[in-house]
């Protein structure tokens, strides 16, 4: 009688390194795929796109991917009302075009690795809002400064907030400076301290604005999402309101016939890879790990493409690195670390507070691959 569990509880065993292994994987590509977006569109804005033109394209093609599938998977949409066409309206604004649009000013006025390391920033700053606005759909429990896990949590957000503070307020010496001679094309320059135009303060409060924008945007989505489930549908009427304010922004501010024009083949892939790799499959991959292992798991592989993105720039675009900025990298990756903790064991601990009545049969069926590392750090409905 026991030889058949034991079979089925080493089948079982088998089927769960297969899966941590692809999600290791799968984590892994997507931060280099990732990563080379921070790189495109440095890259594409030393070429001259306009950073309003460019991210009115980009959700004209991301609208026209998304609506199709939207009507056609989501054929049990809830009705429309002129509440939730609202929200939409000012989610768009603050998820897509105030996110991007930051975002391009930012990198604009600063470098690749800057920009994702300041997103590292995201969670914490995430928690700080959800924490402020007291929204029991995004954090189970109010943070409890007699354990460690709140504890942790507040000072991760502390330590976040600080590097981002640092970043902005302290550019400082030059660490290493690569082989000017390596990096003499037109296109290919690096955003030095004598970079006509740039100011790398406002740089960096345009890319805080981004994460503000961006946690913002996670915060405020969830609530939406409980009243409105079709999750497509509801990106694509966010990316149809961000392209009618792109427009109207555009129009406005973009007197210049030249900057509506596509003028190369370089342009029109960076357009294209934002598209399918920072959009779409940013959504299908996270959407994916997210299911199955939690946004825990899927925020502790951020630093990794903070890692790339300054090796890639080092060798591509000829970045420098200034002390300000690894001083700031620092302390925010330290800062997601300890909210990710704090909220793992803040999940083990509500766990295990409720499984007290049947541990032993819990600890025969528990999933290794579901544990409570991996619970959510941020539960919201949607990604991003």
């Amino acid at each position: 009688m026991t030889h058949p569990s034991r079979e089925n509880i080493a089948s079982r065993m088998a089927m769960v390194v297969p899966e941590r292994a692809k999600l290791h994987i799968v984590m892994t590509a997507w931060q280099f795929g990732y990563a080379g977006n921070h790189i495109i569109l440095r890259t594409a804005l030393n070429m001259g796109v306009s950073k309003l033109v460019f991210p009115l394209y980009r959700n004209v093609v991301a609208l026209l991917l998304l609506a199709p599938s939207a009507y056609f998977l989501e054929k049990d949409r809830p009705p429309l009302t002129t509440s939730l066409l609202i929200q939409f309206f000012l989610l768009g604004f603050i998820g897509i075009t105030c996110n991007q649009g930051s975002y391009l000013f930012g990198l604009d006025n600063t470098s690749p690795s800057l920009a994702s390391a300041i997103e590292n920033a995201i969670p914490a700053v995430t928690f700080l809002m959800a924490a402020a606005l007291r929204q029991a759909i995004i954090y189970h429990s109010s943070v409890n400064l007699n354990r460690k896990d709140g504890i942790a949590k507040v000072l991760g957000t502390l330590a976040s907030v600080s590097g981002a503070s640092v970043i902005t307020l302290y550019k400082g010496p030059a660490i290493y400076t690569p082989d000017s001679r390596l990096h003499q094309s037109h296109i290919l320059v690096s955003l030095g301290d004598d970079a006509e135009g740039k100011n790398w303060t406002l740089g960096c409060v345009y890319l805080i604005a981004h994460c503000i924008c961006w946690s913002g945007w996670i915060v405020l989505q969830a609530p939406v999402l409980k009243k409105y489930p079709a999750r497509l549908s509801a990106i694509s009427y966010y990316c149809f309101f961000s392209v009618l304010q792109f427009l109207v922004i555009a129009v406005y501010y973009e007197k210049d016939p030249r900057a509506w024009k596509v003028h190369s083949s370089a342009e029109a892939f960076s357009i294209f890879y934002t598209v399918t790799v920072a959009s779409a499959l940013a959504f299908a991959v996270q959407t994916w790990v997210i299911d199955r292992a939690g946004p825990v798991f899927a925020s502790v592989y951020l630093p990794v493409q903070t890692i790339l993105v300054a090796v890639i720039a080092s060798v591509v675009l000829g970045e420098e690195f200034y002390l300000g900025g690894l001083i700031g990298a620092v302390l925010i990756v330290a800062g997601l670390y300890l909210v990710v903790w704090g909220k793992g064991e803040e999940s083990k601990f509500a766990e295990e507070k409720a499984a007290i009545p049947s541990v032993s049969e819990n600890n025969q069926r528990e999933d290794p691959c579901k544990s409570s590392l991996i619970q959510p750090l941020l539960s919201f409905e949607s990604d991003k």
